[in-house]
């Protein structure tokens, strides 16, 4: 079978055309204010509330994205009858206990990621969303993106064959009053950045059987940078690096039986990638600029808009299986890198 001579296009539907749905913002920083600039700006999503445990913060928020609904506690902005769906926001070692809050109320919930601290605290999100029949995702954003879309499709025509290694790593720079640095926080490069890379390997190389790695611990007390290397059944390897200590160029490839995947910039952003025939002879690239949050973010709110509308309760995108298959190799990195967030309040 000849190698395939072209790429195929997107399927994202236009997000203009989804369907609106009222948003209520469980939380009021940094990733919150990437999130309603991005839908705002390019969707007609509605962001009808915010809520926070302070009300200065709920207030300046709801005034700098011009929002009409406040709430000054969690639980007010869960059981608001005007509300549609939750974007969980809060910092990660309490994704699990918020989602958990709008879902018991009987919301939909879109929740930051990784969705939880543990595969355990996942696997009770989604039991729960299933009783309740709402819906539930997590804000993995880059498979939302049209290029993870077109890489999909490749995968799945099988262009590149069976996937033998993925090579993926994440880096970068944060100041020592970020909360990344706060154990109390579940801080730590892994739950943070290496849940992009780690969710690339979950995907194309499965859970792992086994996870071998090196970490090194921060003054501050947490994780402050690891490599794994971690091989499924079949021996597939795939390698993870990330690190507090500085940028890195974010890169992955993906080397399968027929051909391999290059990224020409960050894989987890917008941006360019190729696909090369095992001999290299054959490249197409998908072209697209460079981007960041604010030309991607909408896309995980469109596609959560048009599953809501048509009565699915998760995302094609993101499916719930992938999401628990990433937490699950995360655990399996926390347990082989000896890292634990017993001061963030997590009992294992």
């Amino acid at each position: 079978m000849s190698f395939a001579q072209t790429l195929p296009a997107p399927r994202i539907r236009p997000v203009m055309e989804a369907p609106p749905l009222r948003w209520g913002i469980l939380g009021s920083g940094w990733i919150a204010d990437k999130f309603v600039e991005s839908v705002k700006a390019h969707t007609r999503q509605d962001i009808a509330a915010v809520g926070s445990r302070s009300r200065a913060s709920a207030y300046a928020f709801a005034a700098r994205w011009d929002i009409s609904g406040v709430y000054d506690s969690y639980e007010a902005l869960v059981t608001a009858d005007d509300i549609d769906i939750i974007y969980v926001a809060s910092p990660h070692n309490m994704h699990c206990d918020h989602a958990l809050l709008a879902i018991e109320a009987g919301k939909h919930v879109l929740v930051e990621k990784p969705m939880a601290l543990n595969l355990a605290q996942a696997q009770s999100m989604v039991t729960t969303a299933r009783r309740k029949g709402v819906f539930l995702a997590e804000a993995l954003w880059t498979y939302f993106l049209p290029k993870f879309d077109v890489l999909q499709q490749v995968l799945d025509s099988g262009s590149i064959g069976e996937v033998r290694s993925v090579y993926t790593e994440y880096g970068e720079y944060l100041p020592r009053d970020h909360r990344i640095f706060d154990a109390s926080l579940a801080g730590g490069p892994l739950l943070d950045l290496g849940t992009y890379p780690v969710s690339l390997l979950a995907k194309l190389l499965g859970v792992p059987d086994k996870v071998v790695g090196l970490g090194e611990t921060d003054p501050a007390g947490v994780n402050g940078q690891l490599s794994v290397v971690l091989a499924n059944a079949s021996g597939a390897l795939g390698t993870m690096s990330t690190t507090l200590y500085g940028f890195t160029s974010t890169n992955a490839a993906i080397v399968g039986t027929k051909g391999s995947i290059r990224f020409d910039s960050e894989f987890h952003l917008p941006g360019p990638f190729e696909v090369w025939s095992l001999d290299g002879l054959v490249r197409l690239r998908y072209e697209e600029p460079r981007g960041a949050h604010f030309e991607g973010l909408f896309y995980e709110a469109a596609d959560v808009a048009w599953a809501i509308s048509e009565g699915r309760l998760e995302s094609i995108c993101r499916p719930l299986e992938e999401t628990l298959a990433t937490m699950e190799t995360l655990d399996s990195i926390r347990t082989a890198i000896n890292i634990s967030f017993a001061k963030a309040g997590l009992v294992e």
